[in-house]
């Protein structure tokens, strides 16, 4: 059995990757018609995977994969947008805010506030200091994904413990893909001129989503969110990375300053905090 804390480590590879790839598809689908198709092809392939058997389903469980659907079609979508405007790096560094506020509520240590204005320097740095290479309209767009990505953790979580297997990710994604429809339908559509730009679609569907949600909500049912909060700390250097490597994205010594407070603020919260007992699944 592949150990927990490797799946997240290989889900935040995954997922950085697939926004970077996601980047290069702007220009042919905008954004939010390739988060309509990464949603859409990822409900199919999981659906197909692993053939839910729905008719078991708790209200309670029904309940919590809508509610994850919602929130992963705005994250999602928020930070496609966010993508069009400011630096990949960047962009998760400002989106980590929220799986760090989060942490900040699990924990409540005095402590936990020096982290609190640590991580928030370091996003003063970002937005005073780029040259106008992160607008200040992205950098919102990106914070108001990171409020989301905090309540996928906690939504993810509950439906694994309701839910066996990867299943209850079809019905999450399929409601994320219909609060993305209106918004990216228009823009999907020119696969019906140009069929290989699906190609680009299902990578990004594969690399961003059904890879990274599967791994994610599997490790989720074996370590408590704060160790999750911890592993996650890496999101904006694997963001970084992949935004060399594929878009050729380079950060400045400042923007790099900034992203190491983050990853800091974020690591100091959850390793500070106190081990809380598990809750039982039901």
């Amino acid at each position: 059995m592949v150990p927990a804390p490797l799946m997240v480590l290989l889900s935040i590879a995954s997922v950085q990757f697939g926004s970077a790839v996601a980047t290069t598809l702007f220009d042919d689908l905008g954004a939010p018609g390739v988060t309509l198709l990464r949603l859409g092809i990822a409900a199919v392939i999981i659906a197909i995977a692993t053939r839910p058997r729905l008719r078991d389903w708790s209200l309670a469980a029904w309940r919590a994969a809508a509610l994850l659907g919602m929130v992963m079609g705005t994250m999602n979508l928020v930070f496609y947008l966010a993508l069009r405007t400011v630096p990949l790096g960047i962009a998760v560094t400002v989106e980590f805010l929220g799986p760090l506020l989060l942490s900040l509520v699990q924990t409540r240590r005095l402590l936990d506030l020096l982290w609190a204005l640590l991580a928030a320097g370091g996003v003063v740095l970002l937005g005073t200091t780029n040259s106008g290479a992160a607008p200040l309209g992205g950098l919102m767009l990106a914070f108001v994904a990171g409020l989301c990505w905090a309540g996928y953790i906690v939504f993810s979580a509950r439906l694994g413990g309701l839910v066996p297997g990867t299943g209850g990710l079809t019905v999450s994604l399929s409601v994320a893909a219909l609060i993305a429809l209106p918004f990216g339908a228009a823009g999907a559509s020119a696969v019906l001129e140009n069929p290989l730009l699906l190609v680009g679609g299902t990578a990004v569907a594969l690399l961003s989503s059904v890879f990274p949600y599967g791994l994610e909500i599997n490790a989720l049912r074996r370590i408590p969110t704060r160790v999750f909060g911890i592993l996650m700390s890496l999101e904006p250097a694997g963001a970084a990375i992949a935004g060399l490597l594929i878009l050729g994205q380079r950060l400045s010594a400042v923007e790099i300053v900034a992203l190491l407070l983050v990853t800091l603020a974020s690591a100091g919260v959850t390793l500070g905090a106190r081990p809380a007992r598990e809750p039982e699944h039901v």
